[in-house]
């Protein structure tokens, strides 16, 4: 697809397509629109350099961050970037909204910046073969895998920890503690993507565990965002849910759940033990320290990069790697038996 087949089918000149491209005010709504619908449904990337077209060979590396607040990311954007210079590459970052599409964002950076390769750091679970026909060069998907898509085995390349093995892990934890009333703090139940993922993980926990699932212990905060966290566990204790224990499937939801916590009266962990996955730092010094499945996120970043440079230098072919977490002992847990 060109910006000639672009003004072809919307039935207007190129110089029109162009001038919507670079967001001119001299168009009118009509065309502007029909422009936008095309492009929207014929997945077109704009190549907004041409003049990085005279480069015969880039020295740069893409990484796409998929939701711009998400504090488990630190760790990994500096080993990602270490690993890429140690390679003799240049990174470029871009950050985009949890709903931003990362492959349409990856594919105009490839393009814009000639990319040798894309990082993508955090994204959807569920990508088709033809959703990745816009990408040019090798890529791999840090922290996620495709467990919901239909790739081919052998067709990406992935590094993540198994989101739902480690879920049934913190649940059983809980459960070895002595606690039968455990609540789930989700972002949602039916993301397809890593929510989900550990969600399934915590039922199966519950089954193996010979206990009930229960929809008044599940806590749906919408995103992982801190404050949503905070406000839905707020919003399940006025509806004083019984529960002596929290599986949340983020430390960042954690700390809000245990704020609400906190204001609802209810002590950590004399009233109620909290777990979660992650290992962010900040949640080590958080007053109790928090118990955790910490991810290996300097080992994800690094181990993302070296599959990469394998792949861009026809050393290997895309593989996916699953990393162990750690459990963390904090002091967020209690025994109740």
């Amino acid at each position: 697809m060109t910006i000639k087949d672009i003004a072809r089918l919307c039935g207007v000149s190129v110089s029109t397509v162009s001038r919507v491209l670079n967001d001119r005010p001299d168009v009118s709504e009509e065309n502007r629109r029909r422009v936008l619908e095309v492009i929207e449904s014929s997945n077109y990337i704009p190549n907004n350099t041409a003049r990085d077209l005279v480069k015969t060979k880039s020295d740069a590396i893409g990484l796409v961050v998929r939701g711009v607040s998400n504090p488990f990311y630190t760790d990994i954007i500096r080993a990602v970037e270490d690993s890429i210079t140690a390679e003799g590459f240049t990174m470029v970052m871009q950050q985009i909204g949890t709903c931003d599409d990362e492959i349409k964002r990856g594919a105009m950076m490839e393009r814009e910046k000639r990319l040798r390769g894309i990082v993508f750091l955090g994204g959807r679970s569920d990508y088709t073969p033809e959703e990745l026909t816009v990408l040019n060069v090798p890529f791999v998907c840090c922290s996620y895998a495709n467990q919901y898509g239909t790739l081919p085995e052998g067709s990406y390349a992935s590094v993540s920890i198994a989101d739902e093995e480690e879920a049934y892990r913190a649940v059983t934890e809980l459960y070895r503690c002595g606690h039968r009333r455990i609540a789930a703090l989700v972002a949602r139940t039916d993301d397809r993507a890593i929510s989900q993922l550990r969600y399934q993980g915590y039922l199966r926990a519950l089954a193996d565990c010979g206990l009930p699932t229960e929809e008044e212990l599940v806590i749906r905060a919408g995103s992982f965002d801190i404050g949503d966290a905070y406000r839905a566990t707020a919003e399940k204790l006025r509806q004083e849910a019984d529960f002596t224990a929290v599986f949340s499937i983020a430390d960042n939801m954690a700390l809000g759940a245990m704020r609400a916590l906190r204001e609802a009266g209810r002590r950590v962990p004399e009233d109620c033990s909290v777990i979660a996955i992650d290992g962010l730092t900040m949640s080590e010094y958080f007053h109790p320290m928090l118990t955790t499945l910490c991810q290996p996120m300097e080992e994800m970043g690094r181990r993302s990069v070296e599959i990469l440079m394998d792949m861009i230098h026809g050393r290997g072919r895309p593989r996916c790697e699953t990393v162990r977490t750690v459990l963390r002992r904090g002091a967020s847990v209690r025994r109740i038996n």
